[in-house]
């Protein structure tokens, strides 16, 4: 004869479903804290990174004011004077009181940025970008100085704040009778948890949004979320331009492989390769993307012309030739996105090669990608933009000494103090979605089952403890 057990009151089955999803917050927060701090910290500087670089340096930032400029050649002859080497790339000012910036790397020693006053083609100075505060936040946020096992962590972090935000909102959802002080904003009169909790929860509700929006438009620039989305849609042709695909010739290297730094979604287009006259000999370059070669920069300033004839005006970044095949490249990068172009010049006939290429030629992930990017760094409209992203990295402080404080005040002296697994939650939706959250961001997902299998290891232990010694 079969027993049928009573159901489990509803009420019972929404206490196990809270204490589940507190367990999945508690631990979320506790593991990432630590990197989403430091993510906010790095970013909160990076986000002011022209203001604090034209306070720190004045000196390599500004120039007098000039009406005419000296060719380019001269500027970058002038930085290979003052530190032997080679030169890479020249990121040329967007207004006439604003130093060339010349990329160099010295025969010995670290790459240098150095500073050269176009007016006058004098050498103002240089510094290592690495050993600069910008250089530092800007390091510490991708890789916390680790490589790429620290660009892992920090991917693996960013996606379990995911979690993190969405077991908090699923916390935050009043249980009982709606009351807006605690809810929608902090009681200020509490003590002690209740002051923290009632912090706690107001701040990250309301910025929520803006701190997925950070997530999410960082992930593409992850080290294995991003060159999944890219490659994808590449492969769609919904990323770069199908245009590139005629450059698509033996050797060819992509974009970011042979430049370093380019716009994301031109980072796997392939670059084309100059046409050498008959009789050059083809000889690889020892290291790609720098050169010490007469020629390559005599041609700088027949590329100028080149590019005025284009009507191309302000800012722009020039990469020189990386060996007999290379090509000039060059490209804006302004704030708005839209206003992105690329256009690529025959090192020997000095001829553009193929078509200028726009923003507007992106597909629509490259420009999505694109215009999130500018939004994600505070550059897309000015002041208020760098001000309203500065509000998520304020609070994931407020949200992460809060929720630490909540934990000390409730941990059991000499405990952790995490909240104990409950059996007979009703969670096969959310665990849908993380199955599914675990396919789209494949690191995440190996996480979900390093963690599932440890934590089944953890619970058939204790069974077994209990069993033995029952």
């Amino acid at each position: 004869m079969s027993v049928t057990h009573p159901p489990r009151p509803t009420g019972s089955r929404r206490a196990a479903f809270h204490r589940t999803i507190w367990r999945w917050h508690f631990w979320a927060g506790l593991l990432v804290a630590p990197i989403l701090l430091m993510l906010s910290l790095t970013g909160a500087i990076y986000l002011f990174n022209d203001e604090l670089n034209d306070a720190i340096y004045p000196e390599l930032r500004f120039v007098p004011p000039h009406r005419d400029t000296v060719p380019m050649s001269r500027m970058i002859q002038s930085a290979l004077a003052a530190y032997p080497g080679n030169a890479s790339r020249i990121d040329m000012p967007g207004s006439a009181d604003r130093a060339v910036v010349v990329f160099v790397q010295p025969d010995t020693g670290p790459p240098r940025r150095v500073a050269v006053d176009p007016g006058t083609g004098r050498v103002l100075g240089s510094v290592v970008y690495d050993r600069t505060l910008i250089g530092w936040a800007d390091a510490m946020h991708r890789s916390i100085l680790m490589g790429v096992f620290g660009e892992r962590l920090v991917e693996l972090a960013v996606c379990w704040a995911l979690v993190l935000l969405a077991s908090g909102l699923l916390l935050w959802w009043p249980r009982g009778r709606f009351r807006a002080a605690g809810t929608l904003w902090p009681r200020l009169s509490g003590r002690g948890r209740r002051f923290w909790r009632d912090l706690h929860g107001p701040v990250g509700l309301w910025s929520a949004v803006l701190i997925a929006f950070l997530i999410v438009t960082g992930l593409p620039w992850a080290g294995v979320s991003g060159p999944l989305l890219q490659g994808a849609s590449d492969a769609l042709g919904i990323g770069y331009p199908p245009s590139f695909r005629q450059y698509n010739i033996p050797d060819s290297q992509p974009m970011k492989t042979a430049l370093g730094e380019v716009p994301w979604t031109l980072g796997n287009a392939p670059l084309p390769r100059s046409t050498m006259p008959q009789g050059h000999a083809d000889h690889r370059p020892a290291a790609p993307g720098i050169t010490r070669d007469p020629a390559v920069l005599r041609g700088t300033d027949r590329v100028t012309h080149v590019l005025a004839e284009h009507g191309w005006q302000g800012s722009y970044r020039l990469f020189l030739p990386n060996g007999p095949r290379g090509v000039y490249t060059v490209f804006t990068y302004p704030d708005r996105p839209s206003g992105q172009q690329t256009l690529y010049i025959d090192r020997y006939s000095f001829r553009p090669i193929g078509p200028e290429v726009r923003y507007a030629d992106y597909g629509i992930v490259g420009r999505a990608v694109e215009s999130g990017v500018q939004l994600h760094m505070g550059n897309y409209f000015g002041r208020a933009n760098q001000l309203l992203m500065l509000l998520p990295c304020v609070a994931i402080w407020v949200l992460t000494i809060s929720g630490i404080a909540m934990w000390w005040k409730r941990r059991p002296a000499g405990r952790i103090g995490a909240p104990p697994p409950v059996s007979g939650a009703r969670v096969g939706g959310l665990l849908a979605t993380l199955v599914v959250a675990g396919i789209v961001l494949p690191l995440f997902g190996a996480s979900l089952l390093v963690i599932g299998t440890l934590d089944r290891l953890v619970v058939w232990g204790r069974r077994r403890m209990a069993v033995e010694h029952g």
